[in-house]
């Protein structure tokens, strides 16, 4: 596994282990057992995880974490520990970080920010210029469906155009920030919103970002 991932992993491990099974998430709905459920099917039952993103799957997927869920606690954070198994795309080093790296960051933030007592984590350089090459290439995907034009700005100034529109609301805020901005983390992302009120207001509540 890859630096980025795979300290990642292991952070969003101990967060869940320290946690709890029963602590909330940011993920509406989701205990910290069912997050720990969602990651441990995504990397180890991908005939089950397509579900996510083919509809006439979703009822086999939910089957198969409510399956998961029902396994002791400390059986699914040691499966997140220890990583995919070798026939998981997951296993190659490229896929790993390419895939798990933002993935795990926003779900360690998932466990994070539902605490009352949670605190900014400073990121390195790197990892923050990791986030924001990732943000780049997926700006448009996640903004596809936004009412307005959403452009991302970083403190220093540089953008990423998520959805070309009129009238245009600026995202700003550092890169690990927006990036829980358009995971659909919205109310826990420290950002800033520039544009015409009403285009923000209606960016808001449609929560047309997200993935």
């Amino acid at each position: 596994m890859s630096t980025h991932a795979k300290r990642e992993r292991l952070l969003l491990a101990d967060l869940l282990e320290a946690a709890g099974p029963e602590a909330p998430t940011l993920c509406e709905g989701w205990t910290a057992r069912d997050l720990a459920a969602h990651v441990v099917v995504r990397e180890r039952r991908p005939d089950a995880a397509s579900g996510a993103f083919v509809k006439p799957l979703a009822s086999r997927l939910e089957r198969v974490r409510g399956e998961f869920r029902e396994k002791p606690y400390e059986e699914l954070i040691q499966l997140i520990r220890t990583g995919p198994p070798r026939f998981s795309p997951f296993s190659l080093k490229q896929i790993d970080e390419a895939a798990n790296a933002v993935e795990f960051y926003v779900h360690a933030e998932d466990v994070r920010r539902a605490q009352p007592d949670w605190s900014p984590r400073a990121l390195d350089p790197v990892f923050s210029e990791a986030l924001w090459s990732r943000l780049e290439r997926m700006a448009r995907m996640v903004g596809r469906k936004a009412p307005v034009g959403v452009v991302l700005r970083r403190p220093d100034g540089q953008t990423a155009v998520a959805h070309r529109g009129t009238p245009v609301v600026t995202v700003t805020g550092e890169p690990a920030e927006l990036l829980m901005y358009v995971f659909g983390r919205q109310d826990a992302a420290n950002v800033e919103l520039d544009g015409d009120k009403a285009a923000i207001a209606q960016l808001g509540e449609t929560k047309a970002l997200g993935l």
